[in-house]
């Protein structure tokens, strides 16, 4: 067979990714994951007053600037020592929540399903039907995801002030109170958007799609009624299993969660490892256990990257991020390779479910692995469990309506020291860490999900977890490769959050 390299230009992803695939015939033998654009806040924040990350990092990406708000605020809190009330939590958690619903549809039914539509697929009995439902601006699920999800971000604003980019949280709590008015504002969009998502997207109510527990169950209530396979989620799993996709795109089997939401009722606790609502952990899979998550098990390896060479992995706390762009080089992309325990490590909502012990999510992976439905499938399982979430948060506030939103710290400044911040975005386990020095910035490392997933070869020659997704995959044409695209949407990509711009060259644009 005759061997070739091709360049595609993924698009229908946050930010700007390209890959190099080299081909024997139509199989994928190598595989390079290019973030093509360099992001530098780290060094924008040397040097800075450290409150200045609470500003700076939301700006980071534009469609997680909660997330990244709440992973500053903590890193700051715990060089602090700086207690935080139960109300500010709730506020914090549910702003974080609203964040990643609207992330989670989006990325679902603007990025993912359109896929669907290809042409490739005119032949198939679903076509039609995958039209009618995903065809971008025309389908009836798109627009009623677009208009859903951009009512969910108001209760950001509600709370927050504006979305993107609010500032909102501080050291000790939130700008603001929970209000009886923003409660019941907050509760009429939550109530309009569930009503839609039971209706159109799970053809049930929450109660009913939540209690399902194992594969046998979910597949026999997927065939029990016609408004459940007509429903989006079943449309996207007819469709997905059609074309296969249960059988591609498992990657590493190495999880990683960070765990999600702080536990209200452990607020106070200044804990470098605060009690989560959704747990923490790292699911071997050499093992199959899941064993406690320790950040201090961190290294980010820059050996293909264009920054300045170090030998092997460093801990973010000694991490630094030195532009050192290298075009003629075997380095090939802006995106550091970060490692747990020293593995190839993958995240997002399939990782966190698993950990969390979610039993419908584990049942399907022990059926079928970690394929790229179950993960497409696995963030509108999420999308339910939050809806729920949420609800039970709003109606916490309500009970409590006279607690503090803020306790003060004794001074303003942030002492010398170092902390970090994790929290679960909508891609997963996203780490900010910070050290500061005479009042000011020190160092200031970000690790986002699209890092871990993303990353290039790492000291050891070892492919990340996407490029490692995709080797050994037959593509019927190598001149629009879309089993390409299904696979690397299936995580969410974000590369804005991960490196900020560099164009790569010639390449081939995924339809459409």
């Amino acid at each position: 067979m005759t061997k070739r390299i091709i360049q595609i230009d993924l698009n229908r992803v946050e930010g700007d990714l390209d890959f190099q695939l080299e081909l024997d015939g139509n199989k994928v033998v190598d595989a390079r994951c290019i973030g093509s654009m360099y992001r530098g806040f780290e060094q924008i924040m040397i040097g800075r007053k450290p409150k200045d990350s609470l500003v700076i990092t939301p700006r980071i990406c534009g469609i997680c600037g909660t997330a990244q708000l709440n992973a500053a605020v903590l890193a700051l809190e715990q060089v602090g020592g700086i207690p935080v009330p139960p109300a500010a939590i709730r506020i914090r958690n549910l702003c974080l929540m609203a964040e990643t619903v609207q992330s989670d549809l989006r990325q679902s039914f603007l990025f993912f399903t359109p896929d669907f539509c290809h042409p490739k697929y005119a032949a198939r009995s679903f076509y039609q039907q995958a039209r009618a439902a995903f065809q971008p601006f025309q389908g009836w699920v798109y627009r009623d995801a677009l208009e859903h999800s951009r009512h969910t971000v108001e209760i950001i604003a509600l709370f927050g002030g504006q979305w993107p980019h609010s500032s909102y949280m501080l050291p000790g709590g939130v700008t603001s109170p929970a209000d009886s008015r923003h409660i019941i504002d907050s509760l009429s969009i939550l109530n309009k958007l569930t009503r839609w998502f039971e209706k159109s997207v799970i053809g049930a109510d929450l109660d009913t799609w939540l209690a399902l527990a194992s594969a046998d169950e979910f597949f026999s209530w997927l065939e029990s009624k016609e408004t459940h396979a007509n429903s989006a989620i079943g449309l996207l799993t007819l469709m997905s299993r059609s074309v296969g996709l249960h059988h591609v795109g498992f990657g590493t089997p190495h999880m990683l969660s960070y765990g999600a939401y702080d536990d209200p009722d452990d607020a106070e606790a200044c804990s470098a490892q605060p009690k989560r609502l959704f747990k923490a952990g790292f699911l071997n899979g050499d093992t199959g256990t899941i064993e406690p998550f320790e950040q201090a098990e961190i290294t980010e390896h820059v050996r293909y990257s264009w920054f300045q060479p170090y030998p092997g992995g460093r801990h973010p706390f000694q991490g630094q991020t030195i532009p050192n762009y290298q075009p003629y080089s075997d380095r090939y992309t802006w995106c550091k390779a970060p490692r747990y325990q020293d593995k190839v490590v993958q995240t997002g909502p399939l990782a966190d479910a698993l950990i969390d012990g979610e039993p419908l999510i584990r049942s399907l992976y022990q059926t079928e692995g970690g394929n790229a439905w179950l993960r497409q499938f696995a963030r509108l399982r999420r999308t339910a469990r939050l809806l729920q979430t949420m609800r039970e948060t709003l109606h916490q506030l309500a009970a409590h309506p006279n607690e503090p939103h803020m306790i003060a710290p004794a001074t303003q400044d942030i002492p010398d020291g170092e902390g970090f911040g994790l929290v679960t975005a909508a891609r997963g386990a996203l780490g900010h860490w910070l050290q500061v020095t005479d009042g000011a910035v020190s160092r200031y490392q970000v690790v986002t999900p699209t890092a871990w997933n993303a990353s290039p070869k790492d000291s050891e020659g070892r492919h990340g977890h996407w490029e490692s997704s995709l080797l050994g995959l037959t593509v019927d044409d190598p001149d629009d490769p879309v089993e390409i695209g299904h696979i690397i949407r299936s995580h969410d990509p974000c590369l804005v959050c991960t490196v900020h711009v560099l164009d790569s060259g010639k390449r081939t644009t995924l339809w459409p």
